[in-house]
């Protein structure tokens, strides 16, 4: 940066709101009339400082929020997104604050606040630390933060230690009648009600800042006055700020520092407006995307136009703004439709770029298996309940091998299903595993869902970072009617992860074909291709391991042509005896594509035959499955170790 702050190790703190939005599922009703909401992280300066982290800036979040449930939900959503947390502190004598919304209509969009003595209004001066603003090339104030005293001082101590450490004010004048009691409770949409006490609080801070940013109507209610030139015109003789008048659908217009300067007039984009909340979040977001990088102020506008578009035409505020990746997308190749949330490549690479980041590698270990049990508690007439009993101990078998498989390196995983598991699912999400479970009807050919569920309502019960996982027996040379009802329903199944945010892991196993002479890799190859070339990209495969490293770098060729951003691949064991997996697994370690393993009945088959007809207890069965597992992550590990930085380099790469 020009003025000297680019070593800093921080571009932005955004100081004011962080709350819970609640967002109303039902499109076109009335907020009285919604049923079901999704909950997303909201506030505006949260919003732009995740819409900052998505974008490539160092960002942090100056703060409270309650020490309690919600209060954790929006300091892990920051986290999670890179923002730097560590000047949020939790208030234990408040609660977050809560928003709900609806999308009523293309210009009507309900919000109701619950702020009353919420956390974030109890930020004080003394939760100003100036060594900390110091570390920041600049900081964002919310002027909704100016609407109380406390909250006011501590927007002017970090104003003072910003500007005493040489770092850029920014105002967001970010107005919402209803926060400072000028519009009835109820009425969260109102954006202008002229006050002259409000005024005079944002006149405050105005010369003290470097860049405000604003509707029409804010910067009226900033300059006290009703016609947006002479607004304009007004804050210019009391700042030398560079002024950003945001204009909707038409853009936006920029007032250079320089007074006397031309003002710059940016076009907006030809989109379908499906939700106008958190637009000004994300168009602030991508503005300092590039101001805070000596950007030209014509750059700064487009990419601040650009947020702004894609935002409009999403469901949600934070989780709609776009990533970098997304945005240079959007900048160079426009959008196919001005329904943008219905762009094909778009939502790829949204979906794709702001997932949860993915660990360098998994040891799933694999219980879901139902089918293959049910037929041996039938085969030797025992109860149905044994087999939830035995899944237990597999559960605290991979507990007791946990530690040393994480020394090993990796990422602790199971797939387990909720027909014999539901009880074991709360306790492992506690602990923090990589848990998928999975959604096919077990030997279903043509692929159907569990219980023939609707996928879509089965995902919704489940918690957000679990995995789909769905097994499907698919052949490239099947009918052409078997292809394409197999090919649908995973079309329903990826559409189902997609809407509910989460992440799919598809198991492909060409079916047996008695006097089958086809070669093993071409038919994996082609069964892979043909279900990515219908549009069906996983997050995650779970294929059988290729025979030969040429077999591994044709997948890969593949899999990384079709979705560059996949996860990568799990090597599935089939019931391979373990010495013959252990190696199989060895040479996969060497492939970057591989990320792991997710194996089952090669680790506690023999084990549950034993146990089920008495042979050996519970104790000894925990102890074999753990060591057979703990076999495995040792060989798979001790592989990458000995590849070394062959192989780290082009496994981050791919840890998108």
């Amino acid at each position: 940066m020009k003025d000297g702050t680019a070593s800093r190790p921080l571009d932005v703190i955004c100081i004011g709101r962080a709350a819970v939005d609640l967002y109303g599922e039902q499109i076109g009703a009335r907020l009285e009339d919604v049923t079901t909401f999704a909950r997303y992280l909201g506030g505006s300066p949260a919003n732009t400082a995740v819409g900052c982290a998505r974008l490539g800036l160092q960002a942090a979040m100056l703060t409270r929020v309650g020490d309690e449930q919600n209060g954790r939900f929006v300091l892990d959503s920051l986290a999670r997104e890179g923002v730097d947390v560590s000047h949020v502190r939790l208030d234990p004598q408040r609660l977050t604050a809560l928003v709900f919304l609806s999308i009523r209509s293309r210009s009507a969009f309900p919000l109701l606040f619950y702020r009353d003595r919420c956390a974030d209004m109890a930020l004080e001066a003394s939760d100003v630390d100036p060594r900390f603003i110091a570390m920041a090339a600049s900081v964002l104030i919310s002027g909704t933060h100016l609407s109380q005293p406390g909250t006011s001082a501590a927007c002017r101590a970090a104003i003072d230690a910003c500007r005493r450490a040489r770092g850029r004010v920014i105002l967001d004048i970010d107005f919402r009648p209803v926060l400072w009691g000028l519009a009835p409770l109820g009425d969260g949409e109102t954006r202008y009600v002229q006050a002259p006490s409000v005024s005079a609080s944002l006149q405050a801070v105005i010369a003290a800042c470097d860049l405000i940013v604003g509707t029409e109507e804010e910067f009226c209610i900033a300059s006290d006055t009703t016609d947006p030139e002479t607004a304009v015109s007004t804050l210019r003789r009391m700042s030398t700020a560079t002024l950003v008048l945001k204009r909707g659908a038409d853009g936006c217009t920029i007032y250079p520092a320089a007074r006397g300067a031309a003002s710059i007039e940016v076009a907006g984009f030809p989109i379908e407006v499906f939700n106008v909340l958190g637009a000004g979040d994300a168009f602030m977001a991508g503005f300092l995307s590039g101001w805070l990088r000596d950007a030209t102020l014509d750059e700064c506008g487009r990419r601040a136009n650009a947020c702004g578009a894609l935002v409009v035409s999403r469901h949600g505020c934070a989780p709609a703004i776009p990533t970098a990746v997304e945005l240079e997308h959007f900048l160079q190749h426009g959008a196919t439709t001005p329904r943008l949330r219905e762009d094909v490549a778009l939502n790829r690479l949204h979906r794709a770029t702001t997932r949860r980041r993915a660990p360098p590698w998994v040891a799933a270990l694999a219980f879901d298996h139902r089918a293959p049990l049910e037929q041996l508690v039938d085969e030797l007439n025992t109860p149905l309940a044994r087999i939830s009993q035995f899944k237990h101990l597999v559960a605290r078998a991979a507990q007791r091998a946990s530690h040393r498989a994480d020394e090993l390196g990796a990422t602790c995983g199971l797939i387990l299903d909720d027909r014999y598991g539901a009880d074991l699912l709360p306790e492992l999400d506690e602990s923090g595993w990589w848990i998928a479970r999975p959604v096919e009807d077990p030997g279903s050919r043509p692929l159907r869902f569990e219980h023939g569920r609707n996928v879509q309502s089965m995902l919704r019960e489940w918690p957000a970072r679990h995995i789909a996982k769905c097994l499907v027996a698919f052949d490239a040379d099947d009918s052409a009617a078997l292809k394409s009802a197999q090919v649908e329903t995973l079309i329903d199944l990826r559409r189902a992860c997609d809407d509910s945010g989460r992440e799919l892991l598809l198991e492909v196993i060409p079916p047996p074909i008695a006097g089958d002479a086809r070669d093993a890799d071409e038919v994996l190859l082609r069964a892979v291709t043909a279900i990515a070339a219908a549009g069906v990209l996983p997050d995650w495969w779970k294929l059988p391991p290729p025979t030969s490293a040429h077999g591994w770098k044709r997948l890969e060729s593949a899999v990384r042509s079709a979705d560059p951003h996949c996860r990568g691949v799990l090597v599935l064991g089939l019931d391979a005896p373990i010495d013959e997996l252990a190696d199989q697994l060895a040479e996969a370690a060497a492939q970057p594509l591989c990320r792991g393993f997710a194996v089952g009945r090669t680790i506690f088959g023999e084990t549950a035959r034993a146990w089920f007809t008495g042979e050996i207890d519970d104790a000894a069965a925990i102890d074999v499955i753990s060591q057979r597992y703990l076999r495995l992550v040792r060989r798979f590990a001790d592989a990458r170790h000995a590849m070394g930085a062959r192989t780290a380099p082009t496994l981050a790469a791919v840890n998108s």
